[in-house]
């Protein structure tokens, strides 16, 4: 007998989970999206204006190290090869990151060879601190006072809104320092960006027969759901119960928009690292798409706030409150029936695209696992420790 399921959102993990239990079992699968698109917050579109391929909610830049990710994700569309370069201003000077040997160099005014830089960045890093307890000392721990002011402190406390001591120590683990002239941001294999935007790809990933889409949806946990099988569900854990436990923490994203004839600043993205400059960065899309061209620009000034009621969740803070909060969301959601969480605000996790896509692939592959066995079907697309 056909299955029905509801799956809440839109984005990669809603999309690629519909994808595949629409392949593998036989269902009928609805999908909500309170917005008026679908692709969360990867959802791309071209600029009425200059015809640029925009990142609505800020730049993704698609990357992994696990091929089956990488094929099925160009499955769907073509992916061009793209590196990110990121450069950052600091005391009037343009620096390229992550932190490399030219930064390095640069920095300290130095001609530093790889070992050389590594020996000095050795006598910069404070020694002192043998199990790094939060960012700060994560940071100092690995590259010194000098470097960590900055180009990370003021950064993090704007982009966060706290003092990095504040922040865990785990945070600076996605910030390579390399000793050598190698500035692509990313250490990953594959990394691209897909030609025609990411929110085609989703489209193409739930064009099925046996799935349709409802925009404009608000889903509310009291709505008689009694005529699904199952649920699956992407949005905010918190939200799901109406916050009966409080908000959990989260830094979202305003954007300040800008036109400008040829090239605004050169490159898709600088960091404006200096606690005093009150934005965190500025990107300029048509940087995300080399292969184009364009005689007009668009970018993007990027300022980092606490998230408000009315406002979209980017990044989850998890500082210790938060993490208390979690632990009794995801104990009442363990109370509930026939629902699943999966995705960055249903499991409160900072996420990059291809995380999210390799657990919601693994979710399907065990709900047909279920399905075969007749039990019952995970709570959650992970497990957490407290």
């Amino acid at each position: 007998m056909s299955k029905r399921f509801l799956i809440v959102g839109s984005g990669f993990s809603g999309c690629v989970l519909a994808n595949k239990l629409a392949s593998m079992i036989d269902c009928k699968i609805d999908i909500w999206d309170e917005r008026n698109h679908i692709g969360g917050n990867s959802h791309t579109e071209r600029d009425g204006e200059t015809n640029i391929m925009v990142h609505q909610y800020g730049p993704h830049i698609f990357n992994t190290d696990k091929k089956h990710i990488w094929d099925y994700v160009n499955s769907f569309g073509e992916f061009k090869p793209y590196v990110h370069r990121v450069k950052a201003v600091w005391d009037g000077q343009v620096y390229s990151l992550p932190v490399n040997l030219y930064t390095i160099n640069h920095f300290f005014n130095k001609n530093f060879t790889p070992s050389q830089a590594r020996a000095f960045i050795d006598t910069l890093a404070d020694k002192t601190i043998t199990d790094p307890k939060n960012f700060e000392e994560q940071a100092l721990r690995f590259i010194g006072k000098e470097l960590y002011q900055a180009f990370f402190y003021g950064y993090s406390k704007k982009q966060w809104g706290c003092e990095p001591s504040q922040l865990p120590a785990s945070i600076i683990k996605r910030i390579p320092v390399r000793f050598s002239y190698d500035d692509n941001y990313y250490n990953n294999q594959f990394s691209g960006i897909p030609v025609d935007g990411y929110t085609v790809i989703m489209k193409k990933m739930i064009d099925h027969p046996d799935i349709a889409v409802t925009l404009n949806k608000k889903f509310d946990a009291a709505m008689d759901l009694s005529g699904y099988d199952h649920v699956f569900y992407t949005g905010p854990i918190d939200a799901y119960f109406n916050y009966q436990y409080g908000r959990l923490g989260y830094r979202t994203v305003t954007f300040k928009k800008g036109y400008a004839d040829g090239d605004y600043q050169g490159t898709s993205q600088i960091n404006y690292c200096e606690e005093k400059i009150p934005f965190t960065r500025i990107t300029e899309h048509k940087h995300f798409a080399p292969w184009e061209q364009h005689d007009k620009t668009v970018y993007f000034i990027e300022y980092s706030k606490e998230t408000g009621p009315t406002d979209v969740p980017y990044y989850p803070k998890r500082l210790p409150a938060d993490k208390a909060l979690l632990k009794l969301y995801r104990e009442a959601a363990e109370q509930q029936q026939h629902i699943s969480f999966l995705g960055r605000l249903a499991t409160y996790r900072y996420m990059d695209m291809h995380h999210v896509i390799d657990e919601a692939l693994e979710l399907a592959k065990s709900i047909g696992v279920n399905m075969a066995a007749n039990t019952p079907f995970p709570v959650f697309s992970n497990v957490e420790t407290f």
